[in-house]
């Protein structure tokens, strides 16, 4: 006993600790750099594709991509952008420019290496072994802070989801020997399935299990929607590129308290709220997940169910940051994606938002007027524009207020204004009952209505 208890005594020496301190609490200083190392952001080095320029211009460092990187809680060692691209099988790009970024990697301790563009498995692969360190995309990284910002059931499995489907092509990676087997026996039913056999199995039957329980969510939600359908509300979504200021919008309108932070997806869920317009009407606003460039089409296809919100809206409110340079071209992406979910055919509102960091610069505000044409100038922070916003909201969802004189021996027609439109005023006469009403709906040219109720009270239209 007494050599085993010197041994142990040997064992905590060598180790850095004395006997008689075993029962102190650790050093300060130890437990600072414990902290330090847990607070240690990882370092990464992004690698931007090739982007059009000018005669003699720098290429532009991909923004965007730092900002992705930032939002997960990383630290930009470095950034390389390519100013062209060889499409070799091996890495992607010529061999001597993969080797001067793996070098530039292990120069600048980058803990990875980021690109702001989709790299198949074997590519992955072979970068990973060039470098020595872990490989991602910018799909990967997006990704990556989804599943870090999901919070409800329906967030979380359709990030999930997103991963595995993800992941499954880039199984082998993770694998050293893929001769390892694991189950069977000898002599019976041979040696068995391999490891990545098996992983493939497992996440496959996953993905089968989390999209069975997306069908039963996705038909809950369908059932709150019926429902929110029989109060006859109308509905707007907000919609727009992320961190355009949606979330800011939707609680400066309604007080709904939804979380914003100044960083890109920093919320995913769909959140509902009823908007008190004037007259003592409302209507539904919803607020979406923010669009971006190049989105994976696993995410695309996962959130479906939420970005339906916006497919089923009666009027889109597009949430342009008037502050960023890049809004011209981060709303040209809203576009396609909406075209994408089939919803580039409802009626829509551009928002110039942020317009107190925008400025006063008449140059730039007048280029944005030329870019977005109708376009209303607001700013969730400071509540401008918001007299003209509701305004707008109330024409397009409720209607033009019209003036109407309907005969007494058509009174149901009144009873359909009040049903599917709002009566502002109702004077009853001797003969007939005067109104004033916003029924939905516009009239062409030619004099046609394009709703039902509209075309049935034209006759009674006061000109």
């Amino acid at each position: 006993m007494h050599g085993i208890a010197g041994k142990a005594s040997k064992r905590f020496l060598k180790a850095g600790f004395k006997s008689k301190r075993l029962l102190k609490p650790p050093d300060d200083t130890i437990m600072v750099e414990i902290k330090a190392e847990e607070e240690k952001k990882v370092r990464c080095l992004l690698i931007g594709a090739p982007a059009p320029r000018k005669e003699g211009e720098e290429p532009a460092e991909p923004k965007e991509l730092k900002g992705l990187a930032k939002t997960l809680g990383m630290e930009c060692a470095g950034c390389i952008v390519l100013s062209r691209i060889e499409p070799t099988p091996a890495y992607g790009i010529g061999t001597g420019k993969a080797q001067e970024i793996a070098g530039q990697a292990k120069e600048l301790a980058a803990d990875c290496i980021i690109f702001d563009w989709e790299i198949d498995p074997s590519k992955q692969r072979n970068w990973e072994r060039l470098t020595g360190i872990p490989v991602f995309d910018r799909n990967e990284l997006i990704i990556r802070i989804f599943a870090q910002r999901a919070q409800t059931k329906e967030a979380v499995l359709q990030v999930e989801l997103a991963r595995l489907i993800y992941s499954l092509p880039r199984l082998s990676h993770s694998y050293g020997d893929m001769a390892r087997q694991r189950g069977g026996s000898y002599g019976t039913k041979g040696s068995g399935e391999t490891k990545l056999e098996l992983d493939r199995r497992q996440i496959e039957d996953k993905i089968a299990q989390i999209k069975k329980e997306l069908v039963q969510v996705d038909t809950n939600r369908r059932t709150q929607r019926k429902q929110r359908e029989r109060t006859a509300l109308p509905s707007c979504a907000l919609v727009g590129y992320t961190n355009a200021g949606k979330s800011s919008l939707l609680n400066a309108l309604t007080g709904a308290g939804v979380f914003v932070e100044d960083k890109l997806f920093a919320t995913l869920d769909p959140t509902t709220r009823k908007l008190a317009l004037a007259e003592g009407s409302s209507v539904l606003i919803t607020d979406t997940v923010g669009f971006i460039s190049n989105l994976p089409h696993t995410l695309i296809d996962a959130f479906r169910s939420t970005l339906e919100e916006a497919a089923l809206a009666d009027l889109l409110l597009i949430t342009v940051d008037a502050s960023d340079p890049d809004c011209r071209m981060q709303y040209q992406q809203v576009l396609k994606v909406l075209e994408e979910i089939h919803a580039d055919k409802i009626q829509r509102l551009v928002l110039l938002n942020k317009a107190d960091k925008a400025g006063s610069d008449d140059v730039l505000r007048s280029q944005l007027d030329s870019w977005f044409p109708g376009a209303l100038w607001i700013s969730a922070r400071t509540q401008q524009g918001f007299p003209q916003l509701l305004a707008a909201i109330t024409e397009s969802l409720l209607g033009t207020e019209r003036s109407w004189r309907i005969p007494i021996g058509q009174s149901a027609l009144v009873e359909l204004a009040r049903r599917n439109g709002t009566i502002t005023q109702e004077t009853w006469a001797e003969d007939a009952v005067e109104l004033k009403a916003r029924i939905p709906g516009e009239f062409s040219a030619d004099g046609s209505a394009s709703t039902r109720t509209l075309a049935l009270l034209a006759p009674y239209l006061v000109k």
